[in-house]
């Protein structure tokens, strides 16, 4: 991702509405919700849900489609681990394996490190990495 790609994305993040329309998306999976039930969970305005979800949709954070008479939206798995790869691509000076923060670029040292630590039962590997190891928000 380009510098312009990422500060779209950010930006779209950076209003709390958005963000928790993006955090209750990522907690649905990719089964994801129709935007009614997005509405009703975060107690939105329809009104407002329809422009929140339309920037998200821009900065492609969300994905949408249809299911009969319903839209439904989901988070952009993909595009939130490539925004986060590329916060992350140089953490601690290029190497990686010695952040302290969930988050560490996928396929990086530090992931194979986590993956490994898995296998282990090393029962210090933090939540994000778990995700990561077994294949879950790649």
């Amino acid at each position: 991702m380009n510098s312009e790609e990422i500060v779209l994305s950010l930006t779209a993040l950076a209003h709390a509405s958005r963000l928790a329309v993006f955090r209750l998306l990522v907690q649905a999976g990719t089964e994801g919700m129709p935007a009614g039930k997005i509405a009703e969970a975060l107690q939105i305005p329809a009104s407002s849900l329809s422009f929140h979800l339309k920037e998200l949709l821009h900065a492609e954070m969300i994905v949408q489609k249809q299911e009969g008479r319903f839209l439904i939206y989901s988070a952009h798995y993909a595009r939130m681990n490539a925004v986060l790869s590329f916060l992350t691509d140089n953490c601690c000076q290029g190497a990686a394996a010695q952040c302290a923060g969930p988050w560490r670029p996928i396929g990086s040292a530090a992931d194979e490190s986590a993956r490994a630590a898995q296998v282990s039962g090393d029962s210090a590997l933090d939540a994000g990495a778990m995700l990561r190891a077994n294949g879950e928000c790649r």
